[in-house]
């Protein structure tokens, strides 16, 4: 693994240029808060009354998507964490800057594990915008991400959600939509946001993101993050504490830890580090950590 210099496991209070940061402040929450309509985005047997990660993170972006319980729980994250809201757009600010920096590497095709319920700038709609031709698919075992998803892909040719563990690389590779949408003989956009924080160490996250590395063609790229308790142990662990009876308990790791999951893959500038810091653009400054970020792309001879 080629690693350039990153943050290692210093403590950053960044000022960055974040347009995004400010998503859930620049956003009338009234509107996006809107009632709508569940009978078009619940499906049958949802267990309302169990939080999800998916809608925990939709309620911290100000989303509509989500319900009593995930709101309880989201609450009660930003009562020990009162920058969550900041450190959930911060993460999501870095994903759109994640591809449009694939997109400029050439990349017209990705696959993005662990979805979410969609929001503000989806890897589709950036993507598509810059190339209508690029082709995309959404990984969710979240009932109402992959419901809503269908919802907002309807009559896009060149982009579906598929329900499935993105744990469980085979599986996934397989899918038939997944084969039919993406060539992985050409280079691919991998994206792995903001998920791995919800896999125990016993489902080896190092194993499940070089089975799907190995799957991809050289000059693929692979965008990651990941929270972290390094910057504020003691409120993390109380994030910890509110998601336990979730359906997603969380797992937090140190920086040594989540730069780990790039080996095999060769780090691009500016490497491993806090999420408003990777290639950060010009607008808002907003103070924000919490999340360690990075992209890699896929060598050739077998790397």
């Amino acid at each position: 693994m080629t690693l350039p210099p990153g943050d290692g496991n210093k403590t950053i209070t960044a000022t960055v240029a974040e347009p995004a940061l400010a998503l859930h402040q620049a956003v009338d929450h009234e509107i996006i808060g809107r009632v709508i309509d569940e009978s078009a985005w619940v499906p049958d047997g949802v267990n309302q009354g169990l939080p999800s990660a998916a809608r925990v993170y939709d309620f911290l972006l100000g989303g509509a998507h989500n319900f009593a319980s995930d709101r309880m729980v989201g609450e009660k994250v930003l009562a020990v964490q009162p920058n969550g809201r900041q450190i959930a757009a911060s993460n999501r600010a870095f994903m759109g800057r994640a591809v449009r920096y694939m997109i400029g590497e050439g990349i017209t095709q990705f696959l993005d594990l662990g979805s979410g319920i969609p929001t503000v700038g989806n890897v589709h709609e950036v993507a598509q915008k810059a190339n209508p031709g690029s082709r995309v698919v959404y990984v969710d075992y979240d009932e109402i991400a992959v419901s809503h998803s269908q919802l907002m892909l309807a009559g896009n040719d060149n982009a579906t959600v598929v329900r499935g563990d993105f744990c469980e690389p085979g599986e996934v590779l397989e899918t038939p939509e997944v084969r039919r949408l993406l060539d992985f003989s050409q280079p691919i956009g991998l994206l792995m946001v903001a998920v791995f924080h919800f896999v125990a160490d016993e489902r080896d996250p190092a194993a499940i993101v070089a089975r799907y590395r190995d799957a991809l063609a050289p000059g693929s790229l692979f965008a990651l993050s990941h929270l972290t308790a390094d910057h504020a142990p003691e409120q993390m662990a109380g994030v910890v504490e509110a998601m336990k009876n979730s359906r997603d308990p969380m797992y937090f790791r140190s920086y040594d830890q989540i730069a780990a999951l790039f080996e095999g893959f060769d780090v691009v500038e500016p490497g491993v580090v806090s999420a408003p810091l990777w290639r950060p653009g010009a607008g808002i400054q907003e103070p924000v950590e919490g999340v360690y970020a990075g992209v890699a792309r896929k060598g050739s001879a077998g790397r």
